[in-house]
């Protein structure tokens, strides 16, 4: 059970959690434009991961596929909408005022 915990929760709540860091510092020293680039280049290596972490679940380590599969893309998918919401945020916050003045709300 423990190894479902692992792999199927902690590790890809572990690697969002890595580019959610990163991507936190990219808006915030670097700008919203090279955020966005970071972003696309983070789903690559995300899939990449996500590959890799079903590989080493089912094929190395014997995990179930009914219970592992499932478990993994449900924290993966959670964990990426939350980096989503939280990274909306910094970029929202480093919108320059005249710009926001100019938006209609």
């Amino acid at each position: 059970m423990t190894e479902y915990i692992l792999m199927g929760v902690i590790a890809p709540s572990f690697l969002n959690l890595m580019h959610l860091v990163l991507n936190i510092y990219i808006v915030v020293v670097r700008g919203n434009i090279m955020s966005l680039g970071f972003s696309g280049i983070s789903f690559i290596t995300k899939s990449i991961g996500m590959v890799f972490f079903t590989w080493l679940g089912v094929s190395v380590m014997g995990l179930d596929v009914r219970i592992y599969i499932p478990m993994l893309t449900f924290f993966w998918f959670f964990s990426h909408i939350a980096e989503a919401f939280v990274i909306r945020h910094y970029m929202e916050e480093n919108v320059p005022e005249w710009i926001q003045k100019l938006q209609i709300k």
